[in-house]
Parts: C-alpha cells; structure tokens; sequence
C-alpha cells in the first residue's frame, strides 16, 4: 500500500470558472458541441454532458434556403432547419429538428452556404482531441520561478455598492392634491428602506469578504515564514488552484519545521490516456482522427507522469520559501501478472534539495525534458527508453 500522509486530496479536471463585471461565464472546450441551422440563423450550442452548463452563441442570420427550379418556372424557396455535429472519433453528422439523417442534396447546400461555420466546427474538434494529448506534457510550463520571492495577491470585493434611489418629485398637481403627494412621498420612503435593506445586506456582505481576505492574508504571511501547519493549509489551495489535465490525488506533509516537503502521489493510470490525434483535411468537410501507437501512448505517458511530478517540485519551491528539500514518489494501480489483482506500484521517486532546483534555467522552461530533468536529482526508477516502466521501492 502506498503512504498517505496529512494532507491528502484529489486534484480533478474540470471546468474553470471566471467572475468578471458582466456576471458568471465559463470557458467551454468543443466537447459535446454542435452546429444548429435553423430559421433565426446559425448557433454553435456548446455544453458539457452532466454538468448541465450549455451555452449558445450565434454565427450569423438566416436559416438555410433551398430554392427548386422546374422547366425554367421558379417556385418559392422554402426554409429548413438542421443540426451537424461531429463525434470523437471524426464522424460529421447532419440531422433534421427530429435527429434524423438529412438529404445529400440538403447536405450540399449547407455546406455551401454555412461552409465556414461547419469547418470552424469540425477545427474545434480537431482541436480539443489534440488539446488532450498536448495538455499532458506541458504541466511544467507554468511552474513558479523559486528566485522569485512569493507576494500575496489581493481580492477584491467584486459587489458594487447599491445606489441611492432617485426620489420621485411631486409635480404642480400632485402638491395640490394630498392622496397624490402622500402616495409619491410613500413610494419614496419605500424606495429608501428597500435602499436601505440592501445597503445593511452589502455591508454584512462586504465585513465577511474583509474577514476572509485578512484570513487568507494572514495564512499566506504564516506560511511563507514557514509555520508547518499554515504551509500545509495554504499549499492545498495553491494546489486546488492549478487546472490538471486528468485526476490526481496527491498526499503531503510538511516535515522538519517548515524545511522538508514530501509528497505521495497517485498518478493516472495509463489506461486513461487520450489514443488518437486528428487533422483536418486542407479539402472537404472531413476530419481524420488516427490511433496513436501504444509506443506512442507509452512515451506520452512517460512524459504525463514526470510532468506532474515536476510540477508539484515547482510549485513546493517557489510557494514555499522555508522549503529546502522536497521528497516526492508517485506510484500508480497496476495488476500483478501472478495474481491478477490490481496493486500500488511507484514507478519513480526522487529526492530534490533546492540548490539543484534553482540550478535550472525558469527562463526557458520549454526547452527543457522533465523525463531528464529528474535525472539531476537523487532519483529511483527503471525506465525503459520507450517509457515502459518497472516497480521501484522509493525513499
């Protein structure tokens, strides 16, 4: 079994979330996503199955029009309304309001007249088929820089304060009439308590957002002057913030009063690797998805693995300035060929002190191999050069 320490979570993939002033929005990959032609125009319907988030936007106006000619007389062009999608595995599909396969004539004619919106739809899928193999690697890009002293970065309070109503004033006749100059003065002092209840509600709403802040503030301070259970507490939300390609669950402790970090992680497992790239021809309305080779599924997850490793090193030594070494081993679940049963195998684990981490060059973090790198350090592993890796006892 493998070890767990103090803090142990799961570190899944999902959607980013954004608040800005305009309200709540989401960045939403092609998945799920599907071209609607209809009589109000073209609409790319994005969403996500399960999560039940759905976004359409608009690409143009117009429905399709199909116009017959019989002998030279014009009849009257009649207006249809379709659906393409395109699935994993490269398929475009074009369906009428009741799903079911349309003309090849209709066909045509939507690609004539929504060609850029179809293809624009099929580079999306292209796209986010090939995001998740490329996505895998590059978990390294982002690490923190350790010569660069962590600062806190403030929140603020994104609710604007309510206005003040504008009273109604009362008009010549409405100062000669009493019901009328009553009512308009009770509207205004109804408006002015409404002002006044959401005023007291902001302000409680505000005093609880400071105190949060001073909160984090506070933890931030304690945990760069390395007090162990604040740098525990604050490293899990600096983990929690990073958006992993696929789910990991990674232990740690903080060991040594505040100098030692160690980390046990609980890597994907190679089955859950993406299998297949695509490209989208220069002609036509196709998109052509190949299977990788399982050389090729090997090695990508060779790099995945290092790359999460790599990661969390980083984010240890540039978060956590008290920090001097990092002991980090990642296994993962492996069936074991005598019995058949599904077991924890660590496939590497290495022993950083952080001399050797500032040694590396954070200006060019892109050229550099994170399969490689790790050979810098105290290091356990039996790797093959295919990334065919053998069950090691780590430190």
């Amino acid at each position: 079994m493998a070890m767990r320490f103090r803090k142990s979570f799961k570190l899944a993939p999902g959607i980013r979330m954004n608040l800005s002033g305009g309200g709540l929005s989401w960045t939403l990959g092609p998945r799920g996503a599907s071209l609607g032609i209809g009589k109000r125009g073209t609409y790319l319907n994005s969403g996500i199955p399960g999560t039940g988030l759905y976004m359409r936007q608009a690409l143009s106006n117009g429905a399709l029009s199909t116009q017959q000619t019989s002998h030279s007389t014009s009849r009257e062009a009649t207006q249809v309304s379709l659906t393409v999608t395109v699935s994993d595995d490269g398929n475009v599909a074009f369906t009428d309001e009741s799903g079911a396969p349309v003309s090849e004539e209709l066909i045509e004619t939507a690609k004539k007249q929504r060609g850029d919106a179809i293809r624009a739809l099929i580079q999306g899928k292209c796209d986010e088929i090939n995001a998740q193999v490329e996505a895998l690697g590059l978990l390294h890009l982002d690490v923190p820089s350790p010569h660069q002293h962590p600062t806190y970065a403030s929140q603020a309070f994104a609710i604007p304060q309510p206005s003040l109503p504008t009273p109604k004033r009362p008009g010549f006749l409405d100062k000669l009439i009493k019901s009328r100059l009553t009512r308009i003065e009770a509207q205004n002092a109804a408006a002015q308590a409404h002002h006044l209840n959401e005023l007291a509600e902001w302000q409680k709403a505000r005093a609880a957002f400071d105190a949060t802040e001073s909160g984090r503030r506070e933890l931030f301070e304690l945990a760069v002057a390395g007090k162990p259970a604040s740098m525990e507490a604050f490293f899990a939300e600096v983990l929690n913030d990073i958006v992993w390609p696929r789910e990991t669950e990674v232990s740690f402790e903080v060991r040594d009063e505040g100098k030692e970090l160690a980390f046990d992680v609980d890597l994907p497992e190679l089955e859950d690797m993406p299998r297949k790239t695509a490209s989208v021809p220069t002609r036509g309305f196709r998109l052509s998805v190949k299977d990788l080779s399982p050389t090729a599924v090997q090695k990508m997850y060779a790099q995945h693995v290092h790359s999460i490793g790599f990661r969390l090193l980083g984010e240890a030594f540039g978060m956590l300035p008290t920090v001097e070494r990092v002991n980090l081993s990642g296994y993962s679940q492996r069936k074991n060929r005598a019995t058949g049963h599904a077991s924890d195998e660590y496939l590497f684990s290495v022993k950083v002190q952080r001399h050797q981490w500032e040694s590396l060059n954070f200006e060019a973090l892109d050229s550099i191999d994170v399969t490689e790198a790790f050979s810098r350090f105290e290091l356990r592993r039996q790797m093959t050069k295919t990334g065919i890796f053998t069950a090691i006892e780590p430190f």
